[in-house]
């Protein structure tokens, strides 16, 4: 058997390349036990995506209160973006929208594309990504290495590793180019309400399970707003009181209501300078934003004492939640969770020549 798909439950015959239903009761038996005793053996990938660890954060912040941070680099695709990757193909798949074998194309900052990659390899859609020349160039190794094709669009005002919204919409233009050339499904994340529904489904559940049905805050930046809007609204449903709170990267803070004056900053797939589509004022209470230098400050922190090498946005992340414990809006002894959303070694500077 080269491939079992979780979801369908096909096997991939290489030799006439195509999708051959298996013996179901048999092949869950066989992952199930061994010799007849139990073991732990994933039917694929798409088994190793969610259900990540939550860690608290002592060594950065020892108190009064707790940062307790989901660890969602641990994913196999190294993002968040996993979660939602699975589920938004899960539905396009039992909605018909995407038939078996169909290729699919999406926009990416580079987790999107990654998450999407490891299902795609699973279940067989060949993938194409747009992304622009801004994001790392590890984003597009990687997805590359997963068996995807990523076109990198030029960028129109940003530079390397400062993405805006006019760059994204470059990448957007070409990606609907070539949906209309491939005649491919297209994920749409920032539009697509599974986005959402995954973190209301998984991530949310899990926090709340994971700590003991405590959560007095929840802190997160935005991108699509997949993670914050889904997340949010769930551990709202299980605690009113809890605060909810956006993080923004200083001077790009457009749901606290400002004037864009620094649309150029490090927090990549995030505070793109405008409100998404999946945004719901409905679950935030508050914005707080962060400085380039606040998010380098605690990324490296994340690293030198907690020992845990992760991206910007999840130092932006970590910085937020000190800055709302120390704010005095919640109880002292109060439990901020938040997101580590990705791997540092996404961003891993490269020389110019190989951007």
């Amino acid at each position: 058997m080269d491939r079992l798909c979780i979801d369908i439950w096909h096997q991939f015959d290489s030799s006439h390349n195509k999708l051959q239903p298996p013996n179901t009761a048999a092949a869950v038996k066989e992952m199930a036990t061994t010799n007849g005793f139990p073991n732990e053996i994933k039917a694929s990938a798409l088994d190793l995506i969610g259900e990540t660890p939550i860690i608290a954060l002592d060594r950065i912040y020892p108190g009064p209160g707790r940062i307790l941070a989901k660890c969602e680099f641990m994913n196999p695709g190294a993002s968040i973006k996993c979660r939602s990757s699975l589920h938004m193909i899960r539905k396009a798949r039992e909605s018909g929208a995407l038939k078996p074998g169909a290729p699919v194309v999406e926009v990416t900052s580079g987790n999107q594309g990654c998450g999407l990659a490891v299902v795609c390899a699973v279940m067989g859609h060949p993938l194409t990504l747009t992304m622009s020349k801004g994001n790392s160039a590890q984003r597009a190794i990687h997805m590359e290495a997963l068996g995807a094709k990523c076109v990198r669009v030029p960028q129109v005002e940003g530079t390397y590793g400062n993405v805006t919204l006019a760059d994204v919409k470059q990448a957007e233009a070409e990606g609907l180019r070539l949906v209309d050339e491939l005649g491919a499904y297209y994920v749409n994340q920032f539009n697509n309400e599974a986005n959402a529904e995954a973190h209301y489904k998984t991530t949310g559940p899990e926090i709340w399970r994971q700590t003991g049905h405590r959560v007095d805050a929840f802190v997160a930046t935005v991108g699509t707003a997949g993670t914050f809007t889904g997340t949010s609204k769930y551990l709202k449903e299980k605690n009113p009181e809890l605060l909810s709170v956006v993080v923004e990267p200083t001077g790009s803070e457009p749901i606290k209501g400002k004037e864009i004056t620094k649309p150029l900053h490090l927090l990549q797939g995030s505070g793109y300078g405008c409100i998404p589509n999946l945004f719901k004022f409905d679950y935030m209470d508050d914005t707080i934003s962060v400085t380039d230098e606040e998010s380098v400050e605690y990324k490296n922190l994340i690293g030198e004492k907690e020992g845990l090498y992760v991206g910007y946005t999840s130092g932006a992340n970590v910085a937020a939640a000190v800055k709302l414990l120390q704010s005095g809006r919640l109880p002292k002894d109060a439990w901020v969770v938040t997101v580590l959303n990705d791997s540092g070694l996404k961003y891993t500077p490269v020389p110019r020549d190989c951007q």
